[in-house]
């Protein structure tokens, strides 16, 4: 296996036991680093749906978006200030990618 190879699949299995790791914090009891509801309120909506795309690892539709952030954070968004919020960082080029009608993802860095 070459460097760039190895390299890539160890990129890959890092991200899989971060994304482990989150959604043990995230279920964990309240006191045990899990988020609770009011701490929610103290992240902007960018910055959970940040969270949520990072978690899932892959881009997602706005629906999966909005309905992830609902049972992960309690945080009910409105889909058309989600879907112009996320255009927005797109056409910035800004963290987000698009990849389909209301398809987002996060940008590579």
């Amino acid at each position: 296996m070459e460097t760039n190879d190895w390299a890539k699949l160890q990129e890959e299995l890092l991200k899989a036991q971060l994304s482990v790791i989150r959604n043990h914090l995230r279920n964990a009891e309240p006191g045990e680093h899990g988020r609770k509801p009011s701490q929610a309120k103290s992240l902007s909506h960018i910055s959970i749906i940040t969270d949520v795309l990072s978690t899932a690892g892959s881009p997602l539709h706005v629906s999966e978006i909005i309905r992830l952030v609902n049972e992960q954070y309690g945080v009910t968004l409105d889909r058309e200030s989600v879907v112009s919020a996320l255009t927005k960082k797109v056409k910035k080029g800004v963290t987000f990618t698009r990849t389909g009608p209301n398809i987002f993802g996060l940008k590579e860095i």
